[in-house]
């Protein structure tokens, strides 16, 4: 079986080359998968096959035929997990620092997936799919923080439509470089695939999308600022890439942040980022669940450096 995609091409992005043209609009595919779709014939514009070196035209179709990925069983694992909610329908997890949300390559085990499999006893939503059964939402490695799981399909079609809908609301707690001179805003840029680099996401405003964090001041320590922030959209890395962008990147950022954090201030483990607080509608009870959790030790005395030395 086939999962087939259609992208159309519209006046912005005509001249470019094919290969990168769908690498930009399917960014949940590494660009190593879409070649492998080229060599196997599965990509076709104007239903025919075409080169990776095809430069896109106004109007064309381009079909992309991926096929599904090998059936693959995630391993039940007993690991340690922060369960601050949970019911017959669904939980909310504290997720520690450098857990991967699931399973991918280079990561295929002591994923929160695998351990959500074992504290679950397999009983998680499987519309999720094989890989991220039950998954609603992620974060990042060195993330911390508030993740909603589901248990049944129900309470994923819930809580998804939420996300979409932007019921479901997500604050977050972040230690950031620099003074703000606004305590309060709303960060309104579009986010997508970076240009230079595959590997990371950026302020797109050719074809990224709309991507909304809403901000405000809770102390200011130096050089340092301790923030809140509100999610509006759900883009990958969007709070750090907007943090960046603003020349403030989050402390300990190894992708989007200073280079010197490591070695100068401690920071070998990644962005002092935490998601906080999560309220979402519960379907099946009726009403507004808020769940909250605080920083981790990392988090925590980084802060508490700040306030006291920095």
């Amino acid at each position: 079986m086939f999962d087939v995609i259609k992208i159309f091409v519209d006046e912005l992005n005509v001249g470019k080359r094919l290969d990168i043209f769908i690498c930009e609009k399917l960014i949940h595919y590494s660009r190593s998968f879409v070649q492998k779709q080229f060599s196997n014939g599965n990509i076709l514009v104007n239903e025919k096959c075409a080169s990776k070196h095809y430069k896109v035209k106004f109007g064309d179709v381009i079909c992309v035929n991926f096929a599904e990925p090998e059936p693959f069983n995630v391993v039940k694992q007993n690991i340690d997990l922060d369960i601050v909610y949970e019911d017959d329908y669904l939980l909310v997890v504290n997720k520690k620092r450098g857990m991967v949300v699931h399973p991918a390559p280079g990561n295929y085990s002591c994923t929160l997936v695998n351990a959500l499999m074992w504290h679950c006893e397999g009983r998680l939503a499987p519309i999720g799919g094989v890989i991220r059964p039950g998954i609603v939402h992620r974060i990042d490695k060195n993330t911390t923080g508030l993740l909603v799981v589901a248990k049944t399909d129900s309470a994923f079609k819930s809580l998804s439509s939420q996300i979409k809908d932007h019921i479901l609301k997500r604050e977050y707690v972040a230690i950031a470089h620099g003074i703000f001179k606004q305590k309060v805003g709303v960060i309104n840029l579009p986010i997508g695939r970076s240009f230079k680099n595959r590997k990371k996401m950026a302020v797109n405003f050719v074809n990224g999308k709309q991507a909304i964090t809403q901000y405000e001041v809770l102390g200011e320590y130096n050089n340092f600022t301790y923030l809140k922030l509100t999610l509006k959209t759900g883009r990958t890395h969007q709070i750090r890439v907007h943090m960046a962008y603003l020349g403030h990147p989050i402390a300990g950022d190894d992708l989007y942040g200073r280079r010197l954090d490591a070695s100068k201030f401690g920071l070998e483990c990644g962005q002092c980022l935490h998601s906080r607080n999560i309220v979402f509608y519960h379907y099946k009870f009726g009403k507004n669940i808020c769940v909250s959790a605080m920083p981790d030790e990392y988090f925590s005395n980084f802060l508490n450096r700040c306030q006291e030395e920095l």
